[in-house]
């Protein structure tokens, strides 16, 4: 996916377009300067192409203040990753003298830049906008991140930038397995034992693994690729430098990804660190198997896996259903269930359901529990078809989007999960009016 950086002076709403382009409130927003210190991470639809963007903290050239100088070392690793950069400077303050020490360093980078006014809420404003061509840096874009306006254009100009969209990886590549986690929970550990070699170095200091290493390998006649990452930590616990890039490469790995192995640590599993991962595999609709590493550091009176498995799940009540292991990456064990526990999981995001069955099975469910009233209206399912594969991406075609509540949103996906299997496979459901005929996408849920 190609990388979008975000970048300006502080204060200039760089996070309100964050949001805007990844339709969800992911950055704070805060008119005060400064309010974004680390770099914020979304993968994000511009008209079918997908995309990362990432939201910086307010850029100072010459930063005065320890906390300045680390929010510029946080640009520097987003502007050395990006494909493309968005430079926003502020329509009612106009230019100043940040907004051109900014432009003249952006001028040196070989990535194509993009000059965008914000806060242009109206016409007067987005004619004023033309005095950003003294910048140098091309035709400014005007918009107004907060109420929506030029955004649609802005998103145009955008795909125009962007790099020519990479043709699709030959199936004969293989099933991809991300094998991800937060720091020191054993995953070096565990690629080597599953390859029976030295691939990857194994230390007990966390963070040893920096990029994300490919390992091709044959499994009973299968082609696999194991991708081993470094440590993801939750969103702010990130340290500054070579751990940023250990990151982003990390949740490349997990977009390039079929299927992502989960490895928590025995002692102590779903944590929140462990939780926010999952919520990256999530957002990226990948396939999850949960592994539990390190059991042998549990006594043996204590291995009740079904008490340690209610446990867990009470902590990931947001999860789809999954495969859950308990393994040792040390000493051997049950490290035979996990590719064939994979490999179902894969075979599941693929799985196509016939639209005879999959309306059936609708309409019984919505027999059973009908959905709820909206000021006297209830949602009505005309139809639904599966679109797509890799995830399993069901378009139902109701009467108004806009009655459907979230809990039967949840019913439904249940339904289909009880009715077609989809083990750790993230399914996607797109809700289509009759007339308009525009969808939302619902993210996954349990």
């Amino acid at each position: 996916m190609p990388l979008i950086a975000i970048v300006g002076r502080p204060n200039v709403g760089k996070s309100t377009l964050f949001n805007r382009l990844a339709r969800r409130t992911l950055a704070i927003v805060e008119d005060r300067p400064g309010t974004t210190r680390d770099r914020v991470y979304a993968h994000a639809d511009l008209e079918g192409r997908e995309v990362t963007l990432v939201d910086t903290g307010g850029l100072e050239v010459e930063p005065t203040t320890e906390m300045a100088q680390k929010v510029k070392a946080q640009v520097g690793v987003a502007l050395a990753e990006a494909d493309l950069v968005l430079f926003l400077v502020d329509a009612v303050q106009g230019i100043t003298a940040l907004d051109r020490d900014v432009a003249q360093a952006l001028r040196r980078r070989r990535q194509p830049i993009m000059l965008v006014a914000n806060k242009a809420d109206s016409q007067s404003r987005a004619q004023d906008s033309v005095q950003f061509y003294e910048l140098g840096l091309g035709d400014p874009i005007p918009v107004s991140a907060y109420h929506g306006m030029g955004v649609s254009e802005l998103v145009e100009h955008m795909l125009e930038h962007l790099p020519a969209q990479a043709p699709e990886e030959a199936p004969a590549e293989g099933v991809r397995l991300a094998i991800v986690g937060r720091p020191n929970v054993g995953k070096s550990l565990l690629l080597n034992a599953l390859l029976g070699q030295e691939r990857a170095i194994v230390s007990e200091v966390p963070g040893t693994t920096r990029d994300a290493l490919d390992t091709p390998l044959l499994y009973e006649g299968q082609p696999l690729v194991l991708i081993d990452t470094a440590g993801l930590r939750r969103r702010g616990r990130v340290e500054v430098g070579v751990e940023k890039y250990s990151v982003l490469r990390a949740l490349r790995a997990i977009a390039r990804a079929d299927v992502a192995l989960l490895v928590m640590e025995a002692p102590e599993p779903a944590t929140a660190q462990d939780a926010h991962v999952v919520s990256y595999i999530l957002e990226a609709y990948k396939g999850l198997v949960l592994v539990v590493n390190k059991w042998d550091l549990v006594p043996p009176e204590e291995r009740d896996e079904g008490r340690w498995a209610q446990a867990i799940w009470e902590k990931f009540h947001f999860l789809p259903p999954s495969p859950l292991l308990f393994v040792s990456a040390l000493k051997g064990w049950r490290l035979e269930d996990i590719l064939p526990a994979a490999l179902e999981v894969a075979l599941g995001r693929s799985q196509r359901v016939p639209t005879g069955e999959l309306n059936r099975v609708v309409a019984e469910a919505m027999s059973a529990h009908g959905p709820p009233t909206k000021a006297g209206r209830s949602l009505r399912i005309l139809y639904v078809t599966q679109a797509d594969v890799s995830p399993p991406t069901f378009v139902f075609f109701v009467n108004d989007p806009k009655l459907l509540h979230f809990s039967y949103q949840r019913f439904l996906e249940n339904r289909l999960r009880q009715a077609f299997g989809f083990s750790g496979v993230s399914l996607k459901l797109v809700f289509r009016g009759r007339e308009r005929g525009k969808g939302k996408a619902w993210q996954p849920s349990a």
